[in-house]
């Protein structure tokens, strides 16, 4: 957002720490600083609310009266507004993987003019119809996707439609891990090195629950709660759940986090899954996708517990 710089005033007494130190005033204003009251100018860097004075210096930190301001206000909503964005653009992808379903040309040619697409989908492990598993590095309406291949070369494909795998499915994932810090490539959408975990070599073939996450202690149920909350997992009655579209059909992990009172202290238990009428699967006949987001989840949980040491709790 251009503007005009403001006139420095003599009176201008806004406070606050001169930071770094700007070349030039009006080239920053033109590179999506706004004139703000008393000749400051606001700006938005890294999702932060910025000020730079009428000197044209950095402020360490934004004055409260120019915070509360219009532009200020405005700034700020467009800053809530990109969070939001980045955030709906993330789950989005996602659900892409989570479902290994084909994602049509046409949709990706649509969302990679958006920033916050393109740097999510961006060095994302895709495989196109058809074809081998790479990393994306482009869109284009009429050459395709641009993928680094196994080999480290950029190459075209004009293809109808590509897979974002999940890593579970991935039989080179080692390989590609290895390519991927080889040509520094990397991800603002977690796939490659996402925890992934595989069914036990001695899995009782009747086994229905994973008991390796008992006994993770929670000083309240709420505690637990909002640990799975910020986990992005949701909560119903007991359980902790993260529910998988796999193969065509919808099985749901639960992990028991406590169903008494909510303030009370709580411990976890068993780690299961259910189909979607409801009835429990054998962890034998439980999807891979759905067994390693399962897992990831339990475990994540289960390390936000209350953990003793030397006597006490941290």
């Amino acid at each position: 957002m251009a503007s005009k710089k403001t006139p420095r005033t003599k009176t201008a007494s806004v406070k606050g720490t001169d930071a770094t130190a700007a070349p030039n005033t009006a080239s920053a204003l033109a590179e999506g600083f706004v004139a703000a009251e008393r000749g400051y100018a606001l700006g938005i860097q890294g999702r932060k609310l910025v000020c730079m004075s009428p000197k044209g210096q950095l402020l360490a930190s934004v004055p409260k009266e120019l915070r509360d301001s219009d532009v200020g206000e405005q700034l700020l909503a467009v800053i809530d507004f990109l969070v939001a964005h980045e955030r709906e653009v993330s789950e989005t992808l996602e659900r892409w993987m989570l479902r290994s379903l084909p994602v049509p040309l046409k949709v990706l040619t649509e969302v990679w003019p958006d920033e916050a697409y393109r740097q999510a989908l961006e060095n994302l492990i895709v495989i196109p119809k058809g074809g081998s598993a790479g990393f994306l590095r482009g869109v284009d309406a009429k050459k395709g996707i641009g993928l680094v291949d196994a080999d480290g070369e950029t190459v075209w494909s004009k293809v109808s439609a590509v897979h974002i795998p999940h890593p579970i499915l991935l039989e080179d994932l080692e390989d590609l891990r290895t390519l991927a810090a080889e040509l520094s490539l990397e991800q603002a959408q977690k796939q490659l090195f996402r925890e992934v975990f595989r069914k036990p070599d001695d899995l009782a073939p009747e086994a229905t629950e994973i008991t390796s996450f008992r006994g993770g202690k929670f000083e309240m149920l709420t505690h637990a709660r909002g640990a799975a909350k910020a986990l992005g997992y949701r909560t119903s009655g007991a359980f902790a759940i993260c529910r998988v579209f796999e193969q065509g059909k919808v099985v749901e992990a639960r992990f028991w986090i406590g169903a008494d009172d909510g303030y009370g202290e709580t411990y976890t238990e068993e780690l299961m899954w259910v189909d979607e009428a409801g009835d429990t699967v054998r962890i034998a006949d439980v999807t891979p996708i759905a067994f390693s987001e399962g897992m990831r989840m339990a475990s994540a949980i289960y390390g936000k517990r209350v953990v003793e040491k030397d006597g006490g709790e941290e």
